[in-house]
């Protein structure tokens, strides 16, 4: 009887392939191994074993697996329901969320490589230069890959040079499968075996009269060896001796010390003192106790506490409970620049228990972070994450807490799978019947809709930790500044008088502008010309620092123009401004004191966000400038002040989230100021005073904002009313793309009628030379989401089957905002 598996590969392919496997493959084989599997005419792929079977294939032969890659399985069964869940939620193949799920160093791919024909029988002369300096290469080396080859010969057109080789039967071709992951391995020495006895010993140290350095480094091991009783690595060893590598080769040479290797983690821990029990206030205890119940009854609970009102030490409480049931636990995170202030709380309470996944990790430490979850290990029972996290390989998970769960940065835009971490932690709770608490001061406006509808529990806590008062909020007319010149620069008199008064008693200043940069747009005062980028349908922003003008979506940059590149004209101005010019007019404001800025121009590095913050908490800036990263749930102790330099760059944004996004944001940034005994003060700088959202934010006023917010939305039609899934058509091809989007409308809203909006440009219509050109589809909430998504598939298959669309390339995105 013959044997088959099915297999996932890491392609945008929209079934799982099949491989024949022998009877005894098939023994050893289980659901979640990699197999390496031959696909096309001659790449590997490695893939992931989902169903294995006898049932052969019909429309095609199935062929035979390269090799096994794993002794036991890597994916676990509910990781493979939930990749199940994410792809067909969020309308994409299962091979796109594996690529997403697992660090891309278990993904092994061939790689072509060049040898020499084992039976090789050529005249030297009948080779061109080239294939002679390949074929002398090739002699000196077992094989080579096509980029070294590219190397040697000095041109990026090698392959006839190959193929030609080829033909001669001089050289073969072959695809060879390279491991990725290589575990780190430490040096370590101990006194080798035949110097066991006492007398042997002495003999030693006599030998080694003549040699003070060495007897030094044997004496100085054996202390190390009789205080530590664990093996002593070469580079402490040296340390303690006070002397170099060298001395402890020669002594290896000599047989004196035998060398040995043991695999350890690229990610350390660093031992601390462990803090005592966490005492609750009572308005905590009793949020607490609450947040217990709600799980009783509910598995999802949204824990709605203003700024400051000590939710970490609630998060806390609970995760101490589940780990005591021996289970795991997620936090989810919006920002990596978050990670480095709660690791270390979290670290203070539970040690190495605690492991850290983001995208600043290298491949390898990703790796080792998924292994030790995968083995349930000691040192993986709370894992901190951002949004990939939810894709780890958990045994137990018991609790996933998602911190400020109204951040937007938990959708992912590009590559598909376009997922929200929020929403899909939710389905991920359900799968391992572990319990989700979603914590923020500013509630999404979806999760406080099914809170309110009771899908989930809501719990508040309205009193900040401490009795501490909220920041108190002032709105500054900038227009009437204006008017009276009482701006510097982009300061009103009332922020730098502000400034100069928490500088003078030692406090600290926030101030927050949500765009980077110098200046956004660079225009020429005779003609109004500005320049723009060549790939994308925008101007190009001043950056100061490196005197340059740069493209925010493409990267493409030039030297900053002393004349207009239209008219020739001197006269050039900057229009709007940045964080770097922001932290420019304050040198100049404040010189003697020392100004940080934290955007992504600053925080580029593997630890780029955690040398700020901690430079800012030990109060080595006394103004940090910075976006959207200052506002999430950052905890400084001695800042009173926080600034937000203009709100109506969030306001006036075309979006239908945009005043929820900027109540939000201003909010979120106001609860960094005066989180310890004295009230903070929050300065809102803006040409409209008036507007609700402004007034809003002063007053505190959530439920209001909320319930204007859903009235609008349930008159025109939008989330959490209606759900939403977005087409966007992309192409070189300008007319192209505007057929194509004719086309699909015209499908679309034959099926879904007025409940189709488009097609549209979207605000930026072309990035890197592709046109853009949107389709948004509302669904109502009695409307089937998954009869809604089959009949969109027929239509996108139709689509593809013309030939003049096949250049076209489809990206849905469902739950787009």
């Amino acid at each position: 009887m013959s044997h088959f598996i099915n297999v996932i590969l890491p392609l945008p392919l929209e079934k799982h392939f099949t491989y024949s496997v022998s009877p005894a493959e098939a023994d050893f084989l289980q659901v979640g191994m990699r197999v390496a599997v031959p696909f096309g005419k001659s790449k590997i792929y490695t893939g992931i074993i989902s169903k294995i079977h006898q049932q052969a294939p019909e429309i095609y032969e199935a062929k035979p697996i390269e090799q096994i890659l794993d002794e036991k399985p890597i994916v676990t069964a509910t990781q493979l329901k939930f990749w199940e869940w994410i792809a067909s939620y969020y309308m994409c193949a299962e091979g796109e969320v594996l690529r997403a799920a697992i660090p891309s160093a278990f993904l092994l791919e061939s790689e072509t490589v060049v040898q020499l024909y084992k039976k090789i029988e050529i005249e030297e002369r009948a080779l061109t230069d080239d294939e002679f300096l390949l074929f002398e290469a090739l002699q000196r080396q077992s094989s080579m890959k096509i980029q070294e080859i590219i190397q040697l010969l000095d041109k990026k057109t090698v392959l006839p040079v190959i193929n030609s080789l080829v033909e001669k039967r001089v050289v073969v071709v072959n695809q060879e499968i390279y491991e990725q992951y290589k575990p780190k391995l430490e040096r370590y020495v101990q006194l080798h075996s035949s110097y066991s006895g006492e007398a042997r010993m002495h003999e030693l140290l006599d030998n080694l009269d003549r040699a003070p350095r060495q007897r030094e480094v044997v004496l100085t091991l054996f202390s190390l060896s009789a205080r530590t009783k664990k093996p002593i690595k070469v580079s402490e060893l040296a340390k303690e001796a006070k002397t170099t590598t060298a001395t402890i080769k020669s002594l290896i040479d000599k047989n004196v010390l035998e060398e040995f290797h043991l695999q350890t983690q690229r990610v350390q821990y660093e031992e601390r003192k462990l803090a005592g029990e966490i005492e609750l206030n009572e308005f905590q205890e009793q949020t607490f106790s609450e947040v217990e119940q709600a799980f009783e009854s509910e598995s999802v609970c949204l824990l709605h506490g203003v700024t400051s009102s000590g939710k970490t030490e609630i998060y806390i409480k609970l995760i101490e409970k589940v780990i005591a049931e021996g289970k795991q636990v997620l936090f989810l995170l919006p920002e990596i620049a978050l990670t480095a202030q709660l690791i270390s709380r979290l670290q203070n309470y539970f040690g190495e228990q605690v492991m850290v996944y983001h995208s600043k990790y290298s491949v390898n430490e990703r790796v080792e972070v998924y292994q030790n979850i995968l083995n349930n290990s000691e040192k993986a029972k709370i894992v901190v994450g951002v949004r990939s996290s939810i894709f780890l390989p958990f045994q137990k998970l018991g609790l996933i807490v998602v911190d400020e769960e109204h951040e937007s940065t938990f959708k992912q835009y590009d590559p598909a799978p376009r997922y929200n971490a929020r929403d899909a932690s939710v389905v991920l709770g359900n799968l391992h019947s572990s319990n989700v608490l979603l914590g923020t001061a500013t509630p999404a406006i979806e999760s406080y809709f099914n809170a309110e509808h009771h899908k989930y529990k809501l719990v508040n806590l309205n009193r900040r930790f401490g009795n501490v008062l909220l920041p108190k909020i002032e709105v500054v007319d900038i227009k009437e500044k204006h008017r009276k010149k009482r701006m510097m620069g982009h300061f009103s008199d009332r922020l730098q008088e502000e400034i100069t008064e928490t500088l003078k008693n030692g406090e600290q200043v926030i101030l927050f502008q949500n765009r980077r940069g110098f200046s956004p747009i660079l225009e020429c005062n005779t003609c109004g010309h500005s320049p723009q980028c060549p790939n994308c349908d925008v101007s190009l922003t001043f950056h100061n620092h490196n005197n340059q003008l740069r493209c925010h979506y493409c990267g493409y940059h030039m030297a900053l123009q002393k004349k207009c590149m239209k008219c020739g004209s001197p006269e050039l101005t900057t229009k709007g401004f940045g964080t770097e010019q922001v932290e420019t007019e304050l040198k100049a404001l404040f010189p003697e004191h020392k100004i940080g800025r934290m955007d992504l121009d600053t925080t580029r590095g593997k630890h780029g966000y955690e040398k700020i913050i901690a430079a800012f908490e030990a109060k080595e800036i006394d103004i940090l400038v910075g976006t959207q990263m200052l506002t999430k749930g950052l905890d400084f102790r001695n800042v009173r002040l926080v600034g937000i330099m203009n709100a109506d760059t969030l306001l006036n944004f075309p979006d239908f989230r945009a005043h929820e996004r900027s109540f939000q944001l201003m909010l979120q940034v106001a609860g960094r100021a005066g989180r310890t005994k004295e009230q903070g003060l929050v300065l809102i700088q803006t040409y409209n005073p008036h507007h609700r959202i402004v007034q809003q934010v002063s007053t505190n006023s959530y439920v209001e904002m909320y319930e204007e917010q859903t009235e609008e939305r349930r008159q025109y039609k939008y989330p959490p009313y209606y759900r939403l899934i977005r087409i966007t058509l992309k192409s070189r091809d300008y007319s192209r793309v505007n057929e194509g989007a004719d086309w699909l409308a015209k499908g679309l809203k034959q099926a879904f009628q007025e409940n189709v909006l488009g097609p549209e440009f979207p605000p930026v219509a072309r990035i890197r030379n592709e046109y853009y050109k949107n389709i948004l589809i509302k669904i109502p909430q009695k409307q089937s989401i998954s009869k809604t998504k089959k009949v969109m598939e027929r239509i996108f298959t139709s689509f593809k089957a013309i030939g003049g669309f096949r250049s076209i390339k489809l990206v849905i995105n469902v739950d787009p905002y």
